[in-house]
């Protein structure tokens, strides 16, 4: 990277929200941007989530870009292999290569308030942007609970999204931290593996089964020979979910029903009475996020299984200790506690107009506009922002959502022409989140219950959309110029003349 390069746009992370942030500026005539990237390859958490089992939630035809099908998924529920390398084929389809820097993870940004734009330093070099797209996303980083004892721990520690595959668990003794997505994934997939199991549960999940199957020959073929079948597809799919939306955000007591199927689905694997009163939860269905698995119950049940309806509060040598007293002598710990989602560890490094970080501005909360842009950061728009999260949908449809408003964006720069730069008005900002926040309220991840990933320390919820992903597409169509400031330089002073001597006339 050259010292002083500069750019029209830099897009940070290389994800879903990434790449399609580089297909879209191409595909608005703008070349001239890089994608900054921290690891090795592209992929984002699809690269980083390697753990045994894991797979998406989302059915495929509706976890991919509308502008980029793939008619081959292998199954209705793709796993992290294939997604991954759909993300690959993705970026050289698009040509995407020659704009993505590896291994350049961004260390601090500032806002240059006199030259309107951003200066980026990166492990890598130094450069600058008109406009900074992130799309680091809120799965990118890890959180380990500070537990007493465990630097001590002489086994083997890693998380979920660390997964590491050198490590043999054949025979192990596994603690396995958590019930959350990835963690129902993992213990069926190393089950038959382990030598015993003990699962940490602070709270259990309420499980659907998952029902997953190959796609045909058949149907792969009618969808390569004619690709509105697969269209079709995606749109059943995604109509199926905006019906649900209603029950998730106005109406949670029409989720008794869900509830029933759910507590069937435990009931025809777990057959122990103690257990069953163990993984049944007290809360509202979706309070929680709810989770997909046919296999999880079932590994449950096995033998070398136990499950401790308790947090893992200290370890002792080799002798992990729940809160509730209950002491298990394990040789390896894997945490599934997910993501600093809420804190993400990117908006420690983003510097302001004011000089204060995005951390120090969202320090009682994140807030966004529509969900891109936050008051005092000019020409910074985020993928995946606060309140843009969905709860039984596909986080695609959100992500193209913001990529038709960062378009619109970098028109309406454009129409201004010259050196200029939008900043998101204060008020508007409010306003937003107020509107956000009062419809929150009647929610099920509100009313149901709970306390889950999705609140961050204050209660609020700063993560999910409480709506439709067709509600959002029409909040996010364009940028209206009134909830903005327009930047300028500063007009040029003219330089100081010294007095003229007046001339004495002889």
């Amino acid at each position: 990277m050259a010292k002083h390069e500069h750019v029209r746009v830099a897009v940070i992370g290389s994800g879903f929200g990434g790449l399609g942030a580089a297909v879209r500026l191409r595909r608005e005539g703008i070349t001239d941007f890089v994608v900054l990237e921290r690891a090795d390859s592209v992929g984002g958490t699809w690269r980083d989530n390697s753990y045994p089992g894991c797979a998406c939630d989302v059915p495929s035809h509706l976890y991919s870009f509308s502008f980029a099908p793939n008619p081959d998924w292998p199954r209705t529920f793709s796993g992290q292999r294939h997604i991954r390398a759909y993300l690959e084929h993705v970026t050289d389809t698009f040509r995407l290569r020659p704009h993505i820097r590896l291994n350049h993870e961004v260390m601090r940004m500032r806002w240059d308030g006199e030259e309107l734009r951003w200066e980026i330093e990166t492990s890598r070099g130094s450069l600058t942007a008109d406009v900074v797209v992130s799309a680091t996303g809120p799965l990118s980083d890890p959180k380990i609970p500070d537990i007493p004892g465990l630097a001590d721990f002489p086994g083997k520690v890693f998380h979920s999204a660390r997964w590491d595959h050198d490590y043999d668990l054949t025979g192990k003794r596994v603690a396995m931290i958590g019930t959350g997505a990835s963690a129902i994934q993992i213990v069926p997939a190393i089950q038959p593996q382990v030598g015993s199991l003990t699962l940490f549960q602070r709270t259990p999940p309420w499980v659907m089964p998952r029902l997953d199957r190959a796609i045909t020959g058949a149907e792969r073929w009618l969808h390569r020979t004619l690709p509105a079948t697969g269209t079709a597809r995606r749109g059943i799919l995604w109509g199926i979910r905006e019906l649900q939306v209603s029950a998730f955000t106005k109406r949670p007591n029409e989720l008794g029903l869900v509830e029933s199927l759910a507590k069937a689905n435990m009931a025809r694997a777990i057959k122990d009475p103690a257990l069953r009163a163990k993984l049944t939860p007290s809360y509202r269905i979706g309070c929680k996020r709810i989770l997909l698995s046919s296999e999880y119950y079932p590994a449950l049940a096995r033998p070398n299984v136990d499950v401790v309806a308790s947090g893992l509060r200290e370890v002792r040598g080799s002798t992990v200790v729940a809160a509730d007293g209950t002491e298990t002598e394990v040789d390896a710990i894997i945490f599934g506690t997910g993501f600093h989602v809420t804190d993400m560890p990117i908006a420690e490094r983003v510097v302001g107009a004011d000089g204060r970080t995005l951390a120090e501005t969202w320090k009682d909360g994140m807030e966004s506009l529509r969900g891109a842009t936050a008051a005092g950061f000019p020409n910074w728009m985020t993928i995946i922002g606060p309140n843009t999260g969905l709860g039984n949908s596909s986080m695609i449809l959100m992500i193209e959502s913001q990529l038709n408003y960062m378009a619109d964006y970098m028109r309406q720069l454009d129409v201004l022409g010259g050196r200029a730069a939008l900043a998101a008005r204060p008020s508007a900002v409010g306003a937003w989140n107020r509107k956000v926040q009062d419809r929150m309220e009647r929610t099920v991840w509100k009313a149901g219950g709970c306390n889950s990933w999705y609140l961050d320390a204050n209660g609020r919820n700063t993560t999910l959309w409480p709506g439709t992903t067709s509600e959002f597409r029409r909040e996010t169509r364009q940028v209206d110029l009134g909830e903005y400031e327009v930047l300028r330089p500063a007009p040029a002073e003219e330089p100081l003349r010294a007095p003229r001597k007046k001339e004495t006339v002889k």
